[in-house]
C-alpha cells in the first residue's frame, strides 16, 4: 500500500482528499504546513507527496526543495490556483513530476497518481536491471572457486526460492549481509523492499518502536504514525543483523510477531498483517548461547528452519587471488590510478596473513595498497592492515614444535593472540571506552564484553 502525503492548510481539502486515498487503495497522511510536511518525510517515508503552492510560514517551492533533499526519489505533485501556473512549471524544473489546478475532479487527481507511481516503479525497475547487470562484480566480494564457496551458493540457490528462515552464521567481514542479499535477489520477494537492521545498535527502550513502528501520541515527541521495520519489509525481506543482542523481552516479542504474522504498532489498538521472509546474520553459535542462557530456545527453533555457515577467509586461501583482482579493479576505479597487479612476492605475503578481519579486511588492505603504490605492481610494502605491514610472524609455537601441534591448532592459536592484541591497543587508545572501542573495531558491544571477558583484559 503506498503512503500519500497531503500538504495543504484547508482542513476540508485535506480531509476531502484522505477520503478519496483510502477509497482507491492509498494510505493518506495530512499535514497542513510546510515544517509538519517535512518531519512527515523523515518519520513516515511516503511514496508521493501532494503539494499546495502556497502554504503559511514557507511556500510550496522552498518546501519542494527541502523535500528532495530529504528524499530524493519522492514523487511530488504541485496543487495550483490558475494564477500560479509559472509557479507551477518552476516546481517542475526543480523536481516536481507534474501539477494539477484546482479546482480539480476526482478521477482526473486519481489519474495523475497512478501516472506518477507506475512511472517511477518503471525507472526503478530500469534502475534495479542496471544493478543487477553489475551484480557480478558485488557477488566476487565473498566469493571465488573454494569447494567452501561453492557449498554456500548450492545452499543459496536451494533455499531462497522458498520462504524457509535462514540463518547466516560467519566472523565479522565473511559476508552475511551479502549473502542474505543474494537469497532475496534469487527469490520470489526480489521486486520487493530489502530491509536490514542491526539489533546490537538499538537501545532496549526504542527495540519495539524501531520493529514495530507506533501510533500517533503513542509516547511524547510521537506527532504522526510511523511504520516499524516489519512493515517497511512487508512483502519482502527483513535481516536480522546480531540478533543475540537483543533481551529477552524483545525477542519473546518478536517470536509471539514472526509466529502470528502480525504486529501491534505502539499504542494501536488493532494489529497489522506481515508477509515478512526473515534471514538472521550472527557472528554468535546460536545454539551454544541458547544452552548458556543467553538466547531464547523457543525462538530459536523457529528460526533454525534452514542453516548456512560462512567460511573464514584463512579457510579458504585459494580465492585470494580472485577476491585481489575484483578488489584491485574497484580500488583503480575509485582512486583514478592504475595499478596493473601485485607481485608475486607481494602475493605470497598476502597468504601468510592470518585475515582476522576476513574478506572485508583484505578489500580494506588492496585498497591502501593501490592508494600507497607508485609503480604497476603492488608490492609487500604496500600491504599495511592497520598500522603493520603484512609479512610473515611468529605465534610462540616452538614450544608445541617438538611434541607436534596441528595446522589448525596453530591458526587458532594465531587468532586468539591477535585479537587479544588488537582489543588490548584499542581499549588502551580509547581510555576503556567501551563503546568507542566496539565502534572501532566494527563488533557489536556484547561481542566485545565477551571477549574483554575471554583474554581476561578487564583491568585493561
Amino acid at each position: 500500500m503506498e503512503t500519500i502525503l497531503i500538504v495543504d492548510d484547508n482542513a476540508d481539502l485535506c480531509f476531502n482528499l484522505s477520503n478519496l486515498l483510502r477509497e482507491n487503495g492509498y494510505k493518506p497522511i495530512a499535514v497542513r504546513d510546510g515544517k509538519s510536511a517535512l518531519r512527515a518525510i523523515e518519520r513516515n517515508m511516503p511514496n508521493l507527496a501532494l503539494l499546495d503552492m502556497k502554504l503559511p510560514g514557507m511556500d510550496g517551492i522552498k518546501i519542494l526543495e527541502k523535500m528532495k533533499k530529504i528524499n530524493k526519489d519522492l514523487i511530488i505533485i504541485m496543487l495550483t490556483a490558475y494564477a500560479d501556473v509559472k509557479d507551477a512549471v518552476r516546481a517542475m524544473k526543480l523536481g516536481a513530476f507534474d501539477y494539477i489546478t484546482k479546482p480539480f475532479n476526482d478521477e482526473e487527481l486519481n489519474l495523475i497518481i497512478k501516472k506518477a507511481l507506475q512511472t517511477h516503479y518503471l525507472s526503478k525497475e530500469v534502475e534495479n536491471l542496471r544493478k543487477r547487470l553489475g551484480e557480478k562484480t558485488a557477488i566476487e566480494e565473498v566469493m571465488g572457486e573454494s569447494s567452501h564457496i561453492k557449498r554456500v551458493l548450492k545452499q543459496v540457490e536451494i533455499v531462497a526460492p522458498t520462504t524457509m528462515t535462514v540463518i547466516l552464521q560467519g566472523e565479522s567481514g565473511t559476508g552475511k549481509e551479502l549473502i542474505a542479499n543474494m537469497i532475496h535477489r534469487k527469490s520470489p520477494r526480489k521486486d520487493k523492499p530489502f530491509i536490514a537492521i542491526d539489533c546490537g545498535a538499538i537501545p532496549d527502550t526504542l527495540v519495539e518502536s524501531e520493529f514495530f513502528g507506533y501510533e500517533k501520541g503513542a509516547f511524547t515527541g510521537a506527532e504522526t504514525q510511523k511504520e516499524g521495520k516489519f512493515e517497511q519489509a512487508n512483502g519482502g525481506t527483513l535481516l536480522l543483523d546480531e540478533i543475540s543482542n537483543l533481551s529477552d523481552a524483545a525477542q519473546k516479542k518478536l517470536l509471539r510477531v514472526i509466529e502470528e504474522r502480525k504486529l501491534p504498532r505502539l499504542g494501536g489498538k488493532t494489529n497489522v498483517k506481515i508477509d515478512v521472509r526473515i534471514i538472521i546474520a550472527t557472528n554468535t553459535n546460536l545454539a551454544e548461547a541458547v544452552n548458556q542462557g543467553k538466547f531464547r530456545d523457543d525462538l530459536f527453533h523457529r528460526l533454525n528452519e534452514f542453516y548456512i555457515a560462512l567460511p573464514p577467509l584463512r579457510e579458504r586461501k585459494e580465492d585470494i587471488p580472485v577476491l585481489v583482482k575484483c578488489f584491485l579493479h574497484k580500488a583503480n576505479q575509485e582512486l583514478n590510478k592504475k595499478v596493473k597487479g601485485i607481485a608475486g612476492e607481494a602475493m605470497k605475503c598476502l597468504y601468510s596473513n592470518h585475515w582476522p578481519g576476513n574478506v572485508r579486511e583484505l578489500k580494506n588492505v588492496v585498497k591502501k595498497a593501490v592508494l600507497l603504490c607508485d609503480s604497476d605492481y603492488i608490492k609487500c610494502e604496500h600491504l599495511t592492515p592497520g598500522n603493520n605491514t603484512i609479512q610473515s610472524q611468529g605465534f610462540g609455537f616452538e614450544q608445541g614444535l617438538d611434541e607436534g601441534i596441528s595446522l589448525r591448532d596453530m591458526a587458532k592459536k594465531a587468532t586468539r593472540e591477535i585479537e587479544r592484541n588488537a582489543i588490548k591497543e584499542v581499549l588502551a587508545k580509547v581510555n576503556g571506552n567501551k563503546t568507542k572501542a566496539a565502534k572501532i573495531l566494527k563488533i557489536d558491544r556484547m561481542t566485545l564484553y565477551s571477549k574483554i571477558k575471554e583474554f581476561q583484559l578487564e583491568e585493561v
